[in-house]
């Protein structure tokens, strides 16, 4: 006989010591999943949801409080649960050495799946990712999509009754997400799987029938993501000012009295008002005498940003209408990529790509896993040569003079790639000086990083055990340390949470408004609006150069008359699939 509820967290309390300090990851949590949906585990770094996974997998204990899964306690029945549910962690191990079909059977040998029962089952995994052709191929040489897809057929080796993802889409393009949604709806509408998951992308909590919004190891609320999204009727609204910076336009919305949040959306900036306030062109937007302001629907992520900010205490933002001085865009190409390919072997990882990117513009690289954006990235930072074909950065030719080019730029990688064991203050004093900061200069710039990124509390503290959101900022104060003409961001905001990635943004505005040039790659499509121009790639080539309107403009349709960055870049993806297919 089932049990009324799928998963029942009553009063779990779980504390870590780190160092002196100790850390309450988890304080009187008590929540409920209900059999036979998807429910969303969300919040921003730190807030307890990783923690939550694993004392529900019996990974971990609590100290004090009780977990019971289907029925059973976790504390005394650790090995039956364990068994009844599958578990997906952030970081799967895949071992990259072996097929897809030798990590299939090393996981149904760990999990004891009968050898009577695997083919029928391999089949089905194998039938559902989409896997089938590709079962002789290395998980090494797998696109991030389709290593995901592979972590997810492991799991689900033994089929379970349960099933945690922990942040499972984090790292893969928009088409790879779509993918595993789609799979994880059919494992839950045809088997009656109860699925507990976590993630980063809000919109993928409104796929979700309920929520558990977490913030600082405390249950904040629960519910249905539109129970979250009514709050806030008569609090959203659309601002367009034609022909407008729409990062201007954003930064001095953000000042205004009365806004809780503004981002870049569509044509222009999406804002959330307080409860009571009023927005008013001409009162709160001098100097932009063309803007509307239109009512626009409340969305899960407009509640979550709210609830947060609110549980948070911030201090409202203050009226503060003057502009800060700005560079506007300019007509000199500071990158020229022309006809550059990237030879592995008889493999072209690129493929004859041209693009210019003029000085102070945010210019984006996206694509699907796989397209070659890293491998471009390399090569324009001087780390990877070019097979064929001329780059130029900063003036100087990379065939050349990469070192004079290196000492311009700035670059973060697309994985944290600073010195995990070292702490904050070590790695800014190294990078500092890798970048020929020396005396007074270069103890002038780790204080500025130490309060620009408020990274002070953590001067002490190794890099590799603070937060994700945190250790971002460290990586962009490192690469900024030299005060770099050009700024290369890899997948900058990959895994951190919506609060982290507008102060990101944030930042990244201001650097191009004070003439720094940013190249970035995402797979965040709202991000994509944030870029002046960009390029898509594919199977190493360039798909569509343009604004983001361009992209959006070329898949509007009578059915579709406001596609967003992401319709536009599937569209664009499978129409070059068809295409690819054709040929």
């Amino acid at each position: 006989m089932p049990t009324a509820d799928a998963l029942l967290l009553d009063r779990v309390t779980k504390r870590f010591r780190s160092a002196k300090r100790i850390i309450c990851a988890l304080d009187q949590v008590s929540a409920r999943c209900r059999h036979g949906i998807v429910t969303g585990l969300i919040g921003p770094d730190a807030a307890g949801k990783t923690t939550l996974m694993r004392l529900v997998a019996g990974l971990l204990l609590p100290d004090e409080g009780s977990i019971t899964v289907l029925g059973m306690d976790v504390a005394k029945d650790s090995l039956a649960v364990q068994q009844a549910l599958g578990y997906m962690p952030q970081r799967f191990g895949l071992y990259g050495d072996l097929t897809v079909q030798e990590n299939l059977d090393l996981y149904a040998d760990l999990q004891a799946v009968p050898r009577t029962e695997r083919q029928q089952r391999y089949e089905e995994l194998m039938h559902m990712t989409g896997l089938a052709p590709f079962t002789g191929r290395l998980a090494r040489d797998l696109s991030g999509g389709m290593k995901q897809k592979l972590g997810l057929a492991c799991t689900l080796v033994r089929a379970p009754q349960f099933l945690l993802l922990d942040e499972a889409t984090v790292g893969v393009d928009p088409v790879s997400r779509r993918e595993l949604w789609g799979i994880i709806y059919r494992l839950v509408e045809d088997e009656g799987l109860t699925v507990l998951l976590s993630t980063a992308y809000l919109d993928e909590a409104e796929r979700c029938q309920e929520v558990i919004l977490m913030h600082e190891g405390k249950i904040l609320d629960q519910g249905t993501p539109a129970s979250f999204s009514h709050r806030l009727a008569g609090r959203t609204f659309q601002v367009v000012a034609p022909g407008a910076n729409k990062r201007k336009l954003q930064e001095q919305l953000i000042q205004t009295k009365g806004v809780m949040d503004a981002i870049i959306q569509a044509e222009g900036v999406r804002v959330v008002t307080s409860k009571g306030a009023t927005l008013e062109p001409e009162q709160d937007l001098p100097g932009w005498s063309d803007a509307t302001i239109l009512p626009v629907e409340p969305r899960f992520e407009d509640s979550f940003i709210v609830t947060l900010k609110e549980r948070t205490a911030a201090p409202p933002a203050a009226r503060n209408h003057a502009q800060s001085q700005s560079v506007s865009l300019s007509d000199e190409d500071v990158i020229v990529v022309q006809n550059v390919k990237r030879r592995f072997g008889s493999f072209y990882a690129v493929n004859g790509i041209s693009f210019r990117v003029r000085r102070g513009e945010v210019f984006g690289l996206l694509g699907a896993n796989g397209a070659g954006k890293s491998t471009t990235f390399r090569m324009l930072c001087g780390l990877l040569p070019a097979s064929e074909g001329t780059l130029h950065v900063a003036g100087e030719d990379l065939r050349r003079a990469a070192a004079k080019a290196r000492a311009r730029i700035g670059y973060m990688a697309q994985h944290f790639s600073l010195y995990a064991d070292l702490s904050v203050f070590e790695n800014l004093t190294f990078f500092s000086r890798a970048y020929g900061l020396h005396g007074q200069q270069q103890r002038e710039r780790i204080a500025w990083a130490l309060d620009e990124f408020e990274l002070r509390a953590y001067a002490d503290t190794t890099s590799g055990q603070m937060p994700l959101g945190y250790k971002q900022r460290l990586a962009l104060a490192t690469a900024l340390m030299h005060s770099p003409e050009i700024l290369f961001l890899d997948e900058p905001t990959s895994g951190v949470d919506p609060l982290a990635r507008r102060e990101f943004w944030h930042r990244i505005n201001r650097l191009a408004n004070h003439g720094v040039t940013l190249l970035v790659t995402t797979h965040f499509m709202e991000e994509a609006e944030y870029c002046d121009r960009l390029v898509i790639m594919a199977q190493g080539e360039i798909l569509a150069e343009g604004t983001p309107e361009d992209m959006k403009a070329r898949f509007r349709t009578a059915s579709r008359p406001k596609p967003t960055m992401e319709d536009a870049f599937i569209a664009l993806l499978e129409t070059d699939g068809q295409a690819v297919m054709r040929g």
